[in-house]
């Protein structure tokens, strides 16, 4: 089972909403305009001297651009897109050494004008923007217009040396764990489960394991820029991908252009802090979802923990053959969360489930799981997991994380147990040691960076706008606050949010920090 930040929501379309707006100011201007295909020298480059210390073979590469294949899992693009595939290095202590090659994609600007690249990053860890780029286009439109859209698969993902730790086999059986052990029997099979599927990716990903952290990422996002001909990095990340956009302005502010952070992971946060910042999460908007229904919401959360608790204790028959486990169901009661529209979609599914059906909360489950209709599940979880334990230095025992479960079951009734238990269960026994506690965003000297938050994002509350917004240092981190649900703000219905954005980005204008849009 994944942790709950996760790209792949983003795909659920909230409904429009009407929003109005507060503050402002702007800074007018064009800046950082891309070079078309030119390709600057590694001396061009402003960056640490890490990056300028690149050779020629790297920065030099010329990008072979391609009509783009169909994947096992999507079909081939339209003919506006192109795939090629950029060198970087296995190891950027060793950038003279084995190099792993990254999947591009990219459509080239609509208008005239071109501003240059904006390259997206869509969250997870573990999300393929080859994949989720095209889907996208319709919502930025207006920025496709000036800008190349591009994206890619980061290192360990997908087209991008995409890591498989299982089986579709042992995916599915590995559901049956109980990821809320309430016996040592379960906690061990929990546990061993972990150690399983950590010594899985170990064999699949090989010497690729200790070089898929969020800094690998930002230091070849960076040499993407170059190779790109863009002098300036303009960037568009949600969710996780506000995480890699922060480590990247550390890494390389002078290089910083136009960056958007969307769906703000708080980078002041460790594991345990996280868990915590998403069991919020989650349970503030469950609770405006019970509000929408007209039901109290401690009396409803209290009703949606004794029917997880009946479905631990014997899991419910589905339309499908397999059951509905107690794990299964918290996950299909956690997608419709990520958009707004969707929550009448959970009403119908939790009240089949109170009758003993389980099939719509176990689709919604498998939504968020990616598992199609033939069994066959994606690597997302399998990247994500690789990336995150490889970053994440803070490993809690079973132990540790036991003292913790008073704290998250007061947070939350629904998903205490759960993202507790999580704490321990992620990186259990992993084989590669973790990198860090909470990740470095300080970015001074870098241009105005846009953080986007909303108040009723699920999986990363809009708490740590603020937060990232503070760490990226005074005069960087602009935030711009939304008064409404689900995850990520951006084509979510607030035309406040979008017109803020599209100035930001189209013009160089700045908002106010502090600005809120209403619904």
């Amino acid at each position: 089972m994944a942790r709950f930040v996760r790209w792949t929501a983003l795909m659920a379309a909230a409904a429009l909403l009407t929003a109005g707006c507060s503050g402002g100011s702007s800074d007018d201007g064009k800046d950082g305009a891309g070079a078309g295909d030119a390709k600057p020298s590694a001396a061009d480059s402003s960056a640490t001297s890490t990056t300028a210390a690149l050779p020629a073979s790297l920065t030099a590469q010329k990008l072979d651009w391609g009509r783009c294949k169909a994947t096992a899992d999507s079909a081939a693009p339209s003919s506006d897109w192109q795939c090629a595939t950029l060198k970087v290095p296995l190891d950027w202590a060793k950038p003279d050494g084995s190099t792993i090659g990254l999947a591009l994609i990219r459509s080239k600007s609509t208008g005239g004008d071109r501003i240059g690249s904006l390259l997206f990053n869509f969250g997870g860890p573990g999300g393929s923007g080859v994949d989720y780029m095209p889907a996208y286009a319709t919502t930025v439109s207006a920025l496709h217009e000036r800008y190349d859209l591009v994206s890619w698969d980061p290192r360990g993902v997908a087209a991008s040396e995409g890591v498989r730790c299982r089986s579709d086999k042992a995916i599915q059986a590995s559901e049956d764990v109980d990821a809320t052990p309430d016996t040592p029997a379960e906690e061990k099979t929990y546990l061993q489960d972990a150690t399983d599927f950590g010594k899985g990716c170990e064999k699949a990903a090989g010497k690729l394991m200790a070089h898929v952290s969020t800094t690998d990422t930002a230091r070849d996002m960076d040499l993407m820029r170059q190779v790109l001909g863009d002098t300036k990095m303009h960037y568009f990340g949600i969710s996780y991908g506000t995480e890699l956009g922060g480590v990247y302005a550390h890494l390389f502010p002078k290089n910083v252009g136009r960056l958007i952070l969307d769906a703000v992971v708080d980078p002041s946060a460790d594991s345990v802090g996280h868990a915590l910042n998403q069991t919020r999460g989650f349970q503030r908007a469950l609770d405006d979802y019970l509000k929408s229904t007209d039901q109290d919401p401690a009396q409803g959360s209290k009703k949606i923990a004794a029917l997880l608790k009946r479905i631990d204790a014997e899991p419910l028959a589905t339309s499908t053959g397999r059951k509905l486990t107690q794990t299964l169901a918290l996950t299909g009661i956690v997608l419709p969360l990520y958009s707004q529209e969707s929550w009448p979609t959970l009403t119908s599914a939790l009240n089949s489930a109170e009758e003993g059906d389980g099939s719509e909360l176990l689709a919604l489950a498998d939504g968020y799981n990616d598992r199609d209709s033939a069994g066959h599940y994606g690597t997302t979880t399998h990247s994500q997991r690789v990336i995150s334990c490889l970053d994440d230095k803070q490993r809690p025992t079973p132990e540790q994380t036991q003292k913790l479960l008073p704290e998250f079951e007061k947070i939350s009734p629904v998903f205490g147990d759960f993202l507790g238990w999580d704490t321990a269960g992620w990186c259990h026994d992993w084989p590669v040691a973790g990198q860090y506690d909470t990740p470095e965003v300080s970015a001074t000297g870098a241009a105005p960076i846009l953080v986007v938050g909303n108040t009723g994002d699920p999986a990363t509350p809009y708490e740590g706008a603020r937060k990232m917004a503070d760490e990226l240092g005074k005069g960087v981190g602009v935030e711009l606050t939304w008064k409404g649900e689900g995850h990520g703000a951006y084509g979510s219905g607030s035309d406040c949010v979008d017109s803020t954005v599209d100035a930001y980005l189209l013009k160089g204008t700045v908002p106010k920090d502090g600005k809120v849009c209403a619904s």
